[in-house]
């Protein structure tokens, strides 16, 4: 077994990385082949497939500059002994990676939207194969990607340039940074610009003007179309697959730390990734469902891929875990954290999907109108922390316990980082539904601007209002992968510290009292970045959504015969507004993540570090998951008066709910999901920037 891990491990991963990109790729052929339908639902089609390309050149335009800078910045550093020189290629090719996964994933979208909407006249279960395809496409290019970068640099460390174990992932740990730097800015970017244009749509279209959701006559329809694709599915992409490739490098560093430098210890993070994929492969087979399938059947037939592909996991994970260590004590660390990641899905969809009773009651407080829904929703949200909370804190305490933590610190840590593999294990299917969503979601607006039976329409809503939780249920998978992932970066953090303090000849407390008050300055630091944060991203969309209403309304008033269908609105300004405010926008925050944990170090030194590290990762946890939960419960609220409850569209509680709508859409799609990037990205970037800090504090 040594010999194989030694000699022949990174060419196993690396062929499960192939395999998920010629599953991806297969997926995407199969697509391929549907109609897009008539001429009309294809120009539509092509007209959001423009916007999108034409947003996402300009977005990586500016990322390029971004990147190169900092490119730049790290290479005076390796210069300097600061870093080794792999550690700026490795931030480029992390970020590389990161976007083209979104990249892809955006293709496939725009390129599937028409034909779910066709296959939805044909049928619901047509309408689903479409759409959960090119959400395959998505989970399959993202770990693909992940592991082929991975698998690559292993191969180039080890057996090009015959680094140790502890050194591959000390220069491993890095691209991580460059990942999740590209995922912020397409999250945060992407996010602002589809929640700018979805406001903008709903304020304007459906509550001033009462005209239906999608209306070809409202001018911001294409650039909410446009905005699912670059946010909810190239941001999506890029945020899960820093989430993905930083939760099995935490792993493998502090594995091989643990255990002295055994290369056995990161071989199981990498073999359970690629038996992931195996058996998310073997679970997208099983989602299919009946024509006329409610809701909860639909939900069924998804689940049934995810939870199959989870029990597979579970069963194999067990001689994996005995065969590669020598112990079964690691594998409970890897059902912990599956357990959790099923456990944390679950809660989120009983607090989001208006089959339960939390979105049920939500959509009633809309009779006494918009304030008392916003007041239900935040309530709601604040509530839906307390399970994922007590979730994540057991998933720590088996992990770590179970793993040698009472004795072994290392092995504790190790453990805990091992759980946060096995929630993302199964994160091709995972994530294929969750990104089908946006498919629907866009099918569903074709069907409305083309003219399409009410029947198609009908079908493309059920698709669309289960992505909603299924949404939810994938930022939940991220945002407590997050936690987890965050936590073994920290101890992480640690270790570099005494690591560049050991080649200083020097020796460090790493003991982090809270009565320290350098600790305790960091800890209030940390956990107030989440919620400037969160003001940020959401100040942001406020101001872009304002330019959207005020262009929406001069059209409305300007534009001869707009209104009586006589004239077409002008969507290219929409778009155009989105896209300029967007840009603008999402450059802050990220500065904001990258500049916060260097200063701090360099004021406060390393402890203070940990500190930030640790308030933001606490706080960032519950900001995460209250406003992704409170977004996803009053959407919800909204499309369970639609269906006809409350008076139904159009009504009073309607337009309440509409309201309480717009509020959720930043908090769902922007702030909130930005917001696990951000935790993990300030560790990263702590320890890129760890040599500096350290040796500024030793003049």
């Amino acid at each position: 077994m040594d010999v194989f891990i030694n000699n022949y491990l990174p060419y196993v991963t690396l062929a499960a990385a192939v395999l998920a990109l010629l599953f991806a790729a297969l997926k995407a052929k199969s697509i391929l082949k549907f109609s897009s339908g008539d001429e009309k639902m294809k120009k539509i089609s092509f007209s959001i497939k423009k916007g999108a390309n034409a947003y996402l050149k300009r977005q990586y335009t500016i990322v390029a500059v971004f990147f190169a800078c900092m490119f730049v910045i790290l290479c005076c550093m390796a210069a300097a002994g600061l870093l080794t020189w792999f550690v700026p290629f490795a931030f480029v090719t992390g970020g590389f990676f990161s976007g083209l996964s979104g990249f892809v994933g955006m293709k496939i979208a725009t390129a599937s939207n028409a034909r779910t909407t066709n296959a939805c006249k044909e049928g619901l279960n047509k309408g689903l194969r479409v759409a959960f395809s090119a959400g395959s496409v998505m989970g399959f290019t993202v770990v693909g990607l992940g592991l082929l970068d991975i698998s690559i640099w292993f191969i180039l460390l080890k057996f090009v340039f015959n680094l140790k174990a502890s050194n591959i992932t000390s220069a491993m740990l890095t691209f991580g940074m460059g990942a999740s730097s590209m995922a912020l800015f397409a999250r945060v970017g992407g996010g602002i610009f589809t929640k700018a244009a979805d406001v903008g749509a709903d304020l304007v279209g459906k509550v001033e003007a009462g005209i239906p959701e999608d209306d070809p006559r409202n001018p911001a329809v294409i650039a909410d179309n446009v905005g699912d694709n670059v946010g909810d599915v190239a941001g999506m992409g890029a945020d899960l697959y820093e989430s993905y490739v930083g939760s099995v490098i935490s792993a493998s560093a502090l594995g091989v730390a643990a255990f002295g430098g055994d290369i056995k210890a990161m071989a199981l993070p990498l073999v359970l990734a690629a038996l992931g994929i195996l058996c998310s492969i073997f679970g997208t087979f099983l989602v299919r469902t009946k024509e006329g399938a409610s809701q909860k059947q639909l939900l069924g037939a998804l689940s049934k891929g995810t939870n199959t592909s989870a029990v597979l996991i579970a069963v194999l994970a067990c001689p994996l875990t005995k065969i590669i260590l020598g112990s079964y004590k690691y594998y409970f660390a890897i059902l912990a954290g599956l357990v959790a990641g099923v456990l944390i899905g679950q809660a989120t969809e009983y607090f989001t999907s208006d089959s339960y009773r939390p979105t049920k009651k939500l959509a009633d407080t809309s009779k006494t109108g918009s304030a008392t829904i916003i007041i239900g929703g935040i309530s709601l949200g604040m509530l839906s922390t307390v399970v994922p909370i007590v979730i994540i804190g057991a998933c720590i305490l088996v992990a770590y316990y179970v793993s040698g933590g009472g004795n072994e610190a290392a092995h504790g840590l190790y453990g805990i980082a091992l759980a946060a593999v096995g929630m993302l294990s199964t994160l091709g299917i995972t994530l294929a539904t969750d990104a089908y969503g946006p498919v629907a979601d866009n099918a569903g607006g074709i069907a409305e601007m083309s003219g399409q039976e009410p029947k198609v329409r009908e079908r493309t809503d059920a698709l669309d209002s289960l992505g909603n939780t299924t949404a939810a249920t994938g930022k939940g998978f991220a945002i407590g992968s997050a936690a987890l992932t965050a936590l073994a970066l920290i101890a992480s953090y640690i270790d570099k510290i005494k690591e560049v303090a050991s080649n200083s000849g020097k020796t460090v407390d790493a003991v982090f009292d809270l009565m320290n008050p350098v600790v305790l300055v960091g800890l209030f630091i940390g956990a107030c970045l989440p919620f400037v944060f969160a003001a940020i991203t959401m100040d942001s969309v406020g101001k872009a959504a304002q330019s959207v209403v005020v262009e929406v309304r001069r059209q409305f008033k300007s534009i001869k015969g707009l209104m009586d269908g006589k004239a077409d609105p002008d969507y290219a300004k929409c778009v155009d507004l989105c896209t300029k405010a967007s840009l603008k926008e999402m450059i802050l925050p990220t500065i904001v993540a990258i500049i916060t944990p260097i200063t701090v170090g360099l004021i406060l030194g390393y402890q203070g570090v940990v500190g930030l590290l640790a308030g933001a990762t606490a706080s960032g946890f519950l900001i995460a998951i209250f406003m992704s939960n409170s977004g996803g419960a009053w959407d919800n609220a909204k499309k369970h008066i639609e269906s006809g409850v409350n008076g139904g569209k159009g009504s009073d509680c309607h337009k309440a709910a509409v309201v309480g709508d717009t509020v959720g859409d930043p908090f769902k799609d922007t702030s909130g999901p930005s917001i696990n990037i951000l935790i993990k990205l300030l560790s990263m970037v702590s320890i890129v920037f760890a040599a500096l800090v350290f040796k500024v504090h030793l003049l």
